[in-house]
């Protein structure tokens, strides 16, 4: 039997409403989850030192490497599945629970190599600790996918708002005694394992282990190439914390993760929510091949709306905002924000464009993108470093995205009935009010002194320049926030 011949039974599929208010409270986690992380890295910015970022960040790529694969991607079967998922659950469990611990264990005993490969030798401790998170990640594999596939969101905001106090309770309190990279270890582990405890408490089914060796065959035929794809997703977006690493050093490399970090702001914040109901949401009308192709046009199009500002805000404002709220010792960490941004940008399209192909099964697709995107990233990533540093790394990762990559999505949606023209017409009037927002806030920076009043005034006039473009959107917005983007 394989996972879509699962008998549709004992499921009905979800409401309008309900996936309307589990955007809605995917939103308001992912922001207020944002806006709360960057007062907390705020803090942590002041209290460790940039090279104790460079051996966190060691530590953080190893483990989401190893986290992309903990559950070699059958949780995601949970949440495509459209049927009863009561015979399939059990054998889901046994093989995120086994996959998730017997990876811990290959990174306890090999963080020594991990970490003297990547030059950071002092890291191996952290890498240790930190793999007590793919335990975690094994074992709330079912109850997460659970709250995914029956848009739960609120259940997940509870979740994450626990662990977040938690973890920067630890992390603040760790960073002031002085423990350094430890800080970001023990809060991480502390995040994910109050997070965990709150999801098994809001899951009303119980799955105990089990084992179908058949349902094992083809969960994993559908999962492995998915875990695949996921692999080489944490590869591309880590794979240039490892060149940074070893050519240019912990302290360049501390400078390039909180880059990283800022950039990615846009991602979580507005990527997130859509993507927490996007693929149950695909996956509903995935047969109806108008309606597929429409999900798919809005759902982007809105993205664009909200992502666009945001990253021209950031990365047009990137020096004031750095000195202004990091401080004079993290101003490096400004050269290379402003291309990472545009980086980010690309990410919430091609992410999206990641969920509709795996709802239309389209996973060995995926895998061969990824394939190429990282074939095509390693070599430019580490000739950028030779040749501007961290800069150079950063420019590489979006020489690969522009050139390479969105190519390679739009050859395997075309499929699908989407072409790049209709594509391109979603994001033209963002695009176009980004465009105006980039020239007002030169200007600003050009006319105006002091970095908080190149801010304040940047921000406000960009902002309001490009709310008068993109205007007329304002209902397709709205539509989304109340209605499934399908």
């Amino acid at each position: 039997m394989t996972v879509e011949e699962t008998p549709a039974t004992g499921a009905e599929p979800a409401s309008t409403g309900r996936v309307g208010s589990a955007i809605r409270w995917s939103a308001v986690n992912s922001l207020l989850g944002r806006v709360c992380q960057v007062g907390v890295s705020v803090a942590l910015a002041r209290l460790i030192a940039p090279e104790q970022f460079g051996v966190f960040a060691v530590a953080l790529v190893v483990l989401n490497i190893v986290l992309s694969v903990s559950e070699m991607g059958v949780s995601v079967a949970l949440v495509r599945e459209r049927g009863d998922i009561s015979a399939m659950a059990p054998t889901v469990t046994t093989l995120s629970i086994a996959s998730g611990s017997a990876l811990a264990l290959i990174c306890v005993v090999g963080a020594p190599w991990f970490s003297g490969a990547l030059n950071t030798p002092e890291a191996a401790g952290v890498i240790q600790l930190m793999s007590v998170a793919l335990v975690i990640a094994g074992v709330s594999a079912v109850p997460g996918a659970l709250l995914q596939r029956g848009f739960r969101q609120d259940h997940k905001f509870a979740a994450d708002t626990a662990g977040f106090v938690v973890g920067t309770v630890v992390a603040i309190g760790a960073a002031v005694a002085g423990f350094g990279a430890w800080s970001l270890a023990w809060s991480r582990i502390a995040t994910n394992l109050v997070s965990a405890v709150v999801v098994f408490a809001y899951t009303g089914e119980r799955y105990r282990p089990g084992f179908d060796a058949a349902r094992a065959r083809a969960l994993l035929g559908f999962g492995l190439p998915l875990a695949g794809s996921s692999l080489l997703v944490f590869g591309v977006m880590n794979v240039d914390y490892i060149v940074v690493g070893s050519a240019l050093g912990t302290v360049q490399l501390g400078f390039y993760l909180l880059a990283f970090n800022l950039s990615s702001w846009p991602v979580g914040a507005f990527s997130a929510p859509v993507r927490s109901v996007s693929l149950a949401a695909f996956s509903q009308v995935r047969d109806d091949p108008d309606r597929f192709q429409r999900s798919f046009t809005r759902a982007l199009g809105v993205l664009a709306l909200f992502t666009v500002p945001a990253c021209v805000l950031l990365a047009a404002l990137s020096d004031p905002l750095v000195r202004a709220v990091y401080g004079e010792r993290w101003a490096p960490t400004a050269q290379v924000l402003a291309l990472l941004v545009l980086l980010g940008a690309f990410r919430v399209a091609l992410e999206l464009g990641y969920d509709f192909l795996a709802s239309a099964g389209r996973g060995r697709a995926v895998l061969v993108i990824h394939v190429v995107w990282l074939a095509a990233l390693v070599p430019l990533l580490a000739l950028g470093a030779h040749l501007d540093g961290i800069r150079g790394v950063a420019a590489a990762h979006v020489v690969v995205a522009l050139v390479v990559i969105v190519p390679a999505y739009l050859l395997a949606l075309r499929p699908h009935g989407l072409r790049a023209g209709a594509l391109g017409a979603a994001v033209a009037r963002p695009a176009l009010g980004g465009v105006v927002m980039v020239v007002v806030a030169l200007a600003v920076r050009r006319l105006v002194d002091g970095t908080v009043a190149q801010l304040l005034l940047g921000g406000v006039l960009a902002t309001a320049a490009y709310a008068a473009v993109v205007f007329p959107l304002r209902h397709e917005a709205l539509r989304l926030l109340r209605r499934s983007p399908a």
